[in-house]
């Protein structure tokens, strides 16, 4: 089997798991297309251009599926995901080479679904499950390099923002135990794994009901100024918990995660005192826009106002000295005014973000939105309107980015940069990517010279920043517990 990911960091981790399944049923991984028996397309349908990509892609392996009949070496090609969620029909009907179609739930169904493929018929699972988190299957890790994972532990949403499909493609929000959580993160650390993002489409929101005794909390607050579609539910262990405990395994792992909701950070803020207080948490919050203005945020139903959002902001950074922020803007969403535009500029200058996802609107099917609102703001209108936010970002990421110039930074190594094989890139405690010359360091305790590696913590004073990048030169290794000594 042969597995190809697009999209997000969940896809990511359903390949993951997808793998760790099928492994069980006796598949071999397949490391390049040729060899492959079976091919399965992990899909991504947030936005209109992730989904053509696919279409793209099957229009290529169409060819390869023909070669390989008249060759007498069935191939079966498999689409998963989010796009097998919502596009299950045109799938199966305009694309009469795909054999297997499963959703985000239907991943334990894929040794049943590609046998039924072997006896010659198309074989479909999209089944939403609002149990199904894939709790006991300890995903085996597909990303080269083996320095960082990524550990689920929740799957769903429920949020229903105007513009978003992913209630629709990935179901309700429900939460994985924290004992299986822990297990993984605890495996992670036992083969040598220096970094874990914890990933849900709303992490802050997290709930874990399998401990009887935790099922009577009380409903957690919001952050002030905030309001929900969704009321709180009452119950379980909640995420600073789950965080407390996570941190707690290894103090030499790093740990993210993403991608929280800005009303799950009520004014207690439990969880930003465990960012400031531990030294493995990193300093780094990713806050989702989505736009500056109030009345767009309204339409899109984020249940914030500008003012909390940036209230939210200080309050994060009062809270987190230093703390480096990301977020996601949609550029033309339905009724978007040029003032409201503007407003949108103007949040990026002010809060000036160190990382920033920025899109194009898309309307999705199935949406809110697509039943109640217009797409009436112009394809070159949003193009032109994205092109100034990424322009802004820019500016101000490089500003943002040029405060730690002169400074030392933490980072975790990942591998040679690809631009040049004599340098080592890796990642800050900021998720900031980090360019240094691949040369022979002071060890953490000064007694003798080493070459940094993949998975090492290299001090390292920066020299120069731009939006996205960081270069500097290697003062030595070091670890987590050092480094926050000094």
């Amino acid at each position: 089997v042969y597995l190809e990911t697009y999209g997000c960091q969940m896809n990511v981790n359903d390949a993951a798991i997808a793998w760790a399944i099928l492994q069980r049923s006796g598949y071999a991984r397949a490391r390049a297309l040729g060899d492959a028996d079976v091919v399965l397309l992990v899909t991504c349908s947030v936005r209109e251009k992730a989904e053509q990509a696919i279409w793209n892609r099957l229009q290529h392996l169409k060819a390869l599926k023909t070669r390989r009949r008249q060759a007498r070496l069935p191939l079966h090609i498999g689409i998963l995901g989010c796009m097998a969620e919502r596009l299950k029909e045109k799938i199966l009907h305009q694309e009469k080479l795909v054999d297997v179609v499963a959703g985000p739930d239907a991943y334990r169904d894929l040794p049943r679904l590609l046998a039924v493929a072997e006896s010659g018929q198309q074989a479909a699972n999209v089944l939403l499950s609002l149990e199904e988190t894939y709790a006991d299957i300890l995903p085996v890790q597909t990303s080269a390099g083996g320095a960082t994972a990524f550990v689920s532990i929740m799957r769903g949403c429920d949020n229903m923002c105007s513009y978003c499909i992913v209630p629709f493609t990935r179901g309700r929000e429900r939460s994985r135990p924290i004992a299986s959580i822990l297990q993984e993160v605890k495996m992670l650390s036992d083969q040598g794994v220096k970094e874990v993002t914890l990933l849900g489409q709303n992490v802050n929101s997290f709930r874990d009901m399998s401990e009887v005794q935790f099922q009577s909390a009380a409903a957690p607050g919001l952050s002030r100024g905030f309001s929900t579609v969704c009321k709180p539910k009452p119950g379980g262990l909640r995420f600073a918990h789950l965080l407390d405990q996570v941190s707690r395994i290894d103090p030499e792992m790093r740990i993210r995660f993403t991608s929280p909701h800005p009303k799950d950070f009520p004014d207690e803020a439990s969880v930003l005192q465990l960012i400031q207080e531990r030294h493995n948490i990193c300093k780094q919050l990713h806050l989702p826009a989505q736009s500056g203005s109030t009345r767009v945020l309204e339409a899109m139903r984020r249940g914030y106002t500008r003012e909390a959002y940036l209230e939210l902001v200080q309050h994060v950074r009062d809270s987190i000295p230093g703390v480096s922020l990301s977020s996601d803007f949609i550029a033309g969403f339905c009724g978007e005014t040029e003032e409201d535009h503007q407003q949108t500029v103007s949040l990026l200058r002010e809060v000036r973000y160190n990382v920033g996802f920025l899109f194009a609107y898309s309307m999705r099917e199935k949406t809110r939105a697509y039943h109640r609102l217009q797409d009436d703001v112009p394809a070159d209108v949003k193009r032109r309107r994205l092109e100034e936010l990424i322009a802004v970002f820019r500016e101000e990421a490089a500003r943002a980015n040029g405060a730690v110039v002169g400074c030392s930074q933490v980072v975790l190594v990942e591998g040679p940069s690809k631009r040049s094989p004599s340098e080592l890139c890796g990642r800050n405690d900021g998720n900031i990517k980090v360019i240094f010359p691949d040369a022979e360091v002071e060890d953490a305790e000064g007694k003798a010279l080493v070459r940094p590696q993949p998975g090492d913590y290299v001090l390292v004073k920066v020299t120069s920043a731009s939006s996205q990048t960081l270069k500097g030169v290697p003062i030595c290794r070091t670890t987590l517990s050092r480094a926050a000594a000094c």
